[in-house]
């Protein structure tokens, strides 16, 4: 029975890696290890491990490794101090195998760790294309890792150009798409739920009435801008006067940045039309996407699951560049008349058609079945 690691570090790798940790933990064949960390463990970015122990996982062991200041420099030592405390939990949980997830920081450390102690690294979400240190994390965790879990054929390919052996690429889809469409077959709307005005801080905000979803975090090549792009982007905002449900930037470079930018405006313009929220529960965000009027912002999930689901999407600025989009997707700079033209476009377009660019649904299941009995070599040399 092989012992499966998950590495679990923000918001955004629960989501990204939840239908996995499902899947593994129903195989017979497979035991789940569950390592939760940095951001994932901080309450101002939502304390996203109280989520995941009230789905029903025990974290098996936590790692502080966040240094406050979201600068480049604390992400630089925030990664170095994952790769202290990492190898002990490694150590001690004995895994064969450590999954590591997409592209942030602390997937950098996961990586780096299980690789120097021979332990077999599973990469997913790899071979992709996007903006910011993400681009470079993720192909420098390619080159860590032994198992490869790309959602689609175009980011396989790259994972095979870049030297890897394509008995190991898997092309299994994203597995953050398996609860959007559990949820789509389900027709997973919210309504107006009672915790709306319960949670987050500023107006009261009905779902009854078309609205906006807002998620814009720093770009950690761009760190200095934050605070000015966001401005631009809260000024589009304030001049369509939408009903907006907005979320806190994550803990990237830069975050701060933004955050000031969001309280000056809340003070100076008090929109009666925006509620702020640090953090959704996975299947809570999917709802949003599902109701939502329209996605704006930077945030990769309008254009993964939001392909899945054909929710109109305003991508802003260089986070997500080059990154394969669907049709649903249009991309503006950080220039307020650019949004609020964009927007207006998108609500007069409506719904696009459903996209399976990064996967139908199946790939928790379908990574599962690969772990049984994928073989595990940690010696690796390029193939080409």
């Amino acid at each position: 029975m092989r012992k499966i690691c998950i590495v679990v570090g923000s918001r955004a790798n629960y989501s990204s890696i939840k239908s996995v940790m499902c899947a593994v933990r129903a195989t017979p064949d497979l035991t789940l290890q569950l390592v939760v960390g940095a951001s994932a463990l901080l309450d101002r970015f939502g304390s996203v491990v109280d989520v995941i122990e009230a789905d029903g996982f025990h974290p098996d062991a936590k790692v502080t490794m966040i240094v406050e200041g979201e600068t480049p420099g604390t992400m630089a030592k925030s990664t170095g101090l994952g790769l202290l405390e990492l190898p002990t939990i490694f150590g001690m949980l004995k895994p064969d195998v450590v999954v590591s997830v997409g592209d942030r920081f602390e997937t950098m450390a996961t990586a780096v760790a299980a690789a120097y102690m021979n332990i077999p690294v599973a990469h997913t979400m790899g071979g992709e294309i996007s903006g910011t240190i993400d681009e470079s994390i993720r192909h420098a965790v390619t080159k860590l890792s032994h198992l490869h879990f790309p959602a689609n054929t175009a980011a396989a390919e790259r994972i095979v150009r870049m030297g890897e052996d394509p008995t190991t690429v898997h092309v299994v889809g994203c597995p953050r798409i398996d609860l959007v469409a559990e949820m789509a077959k389900t027709n997973g709307h919210l309504g107006t739920p009672d915790w709306l005005d319960h949670e987050g801080v500023g107006a009261h905000i009905s779902l009854d009435k078309p609205f906006l979803l807002v998620s814009q975090h720093p770009v950690t090549t761009e760190y200095g801008h934050g605070e000015e792009q966001i401005v631009e982007t809260l000024m589009a905002l304030h001049e369509l006067k939408m009903p907006t449900i907005m979320l806190w930037p994550n803990a990237d470079a830069g975050s701060e940045d933004i955050s000031r930018g969001m309280r000056k405006f809340r003070e100076s313009h008090h929109p009666e039309y925006i509620r702020f929220y640090k953090n959704f529960p996975i299947e809570t965000y999917v709802k949003l996407m599902l109701s939502c009027a329209c996605a704006v912002g930077n945030s990769s999930a309008p254009l993964r699951e939001g392909a899945y689901i054909g929710v109109p999407t305003v991508n802003i600025g260089s986070r997500q560049q080059g990154r394969d989009r669907a049709e649903n997707v249009i991309d503006v700079g950080c220039d307020r008349r650019e949004i609020v033209a964009a927007v207006k476009k998108q609500l007069s377009h409506g719904q696009y058609p459903s996209s399976h660019l990064y996967g139908d649904g199946g790939a928790g299941a379908r990574i599962a079945k690969v772990l049984i009995d994928a073989p595990l070599r940690v010696q690796k040399r390029l193939s080409y």
